[in-house]
């Protein structure tokens, strides 16, 4: 048996949304969309349990902006320190410059700074490791000619070219295990 719901208490206000951002903030980064996002989550409990007019609604969600606006404004939130280190940790797990440009996106950085520099050198650095990782192509433990197309076809869809997808595969084992050492220490 489920106990009694508890009453949902007063309507979050600036200060109540603030201090919700500063203890979401102390465990995650985030950017600005995503803390919208986060205290949206929490106004819709609230008004749920309130069963809460639109017009309350609408105000807490000013307030939720504003608190948002403030936090960026004094560099508690930044979207492009966000991208930048978010960016970096996915290409040291080996994901492709769009597999990195769409996860930027969906987290809510703006285009602007989501945008990757076009460098050939990361993006093989990325699929060394990405194929490392997964243990295909020249790392595959028996090597298998017929395993090449699903190979290229595992490159593609995680958004690495043809070009490098190829390059990467048509590698020995030994210069395979070498630029993947190279790119572990960058």
């Amino acid at each position: 048996m489920r106990p009694p719901a508890k009453p949902p208490g007063p309507p979050p206000d600036e200060s109540a949304l603030r201090h919700a951002a500063l203890n979401h903030l102390a465990r995650y980064s985030t950017t600005q969309t995503g803390l919208l996002r986060v205290l949206g989550r929490r106004i819709d409990r609230w008004a749920r349990a309130a069963e809460a007019a639109p017009e309350q609604i609408a105000v807490c969600q000013a307030a939720a902006r504003t608190v948002v606006t403030a936090l960026a404004g004094i560099g508690v939130v930044d979207d492009a320190a966000f991208a930048a280190g978010r960016a970096r940790a996915l290409h040291r797990a080996g994901r492709s410059r769009r597999a990195i440009a769409a996860h930027l996106q969906a987290k809510g950085v703006p285009a602007e700074l989501a945008a990757l520099p076009d460098d050939p050198e990361a993006e093989l650095s990325a699929a060394i490791l990405y194929i490392g990782r997964r243990r295909i192509g020249p790392f595959r433990h028996e090597p298998d000619p017929a395993q090449r197309q699903r190979d290229l076809a595992r490159l593609a869809r995680a958004g690495f070219g043809a070009d490098i997808a190829m390059r990467v595969l048509d590698l020995s084992h030994a210069d395979a295990e070498t630029l993947l050492l190279e790119a572990r220490r960058a």
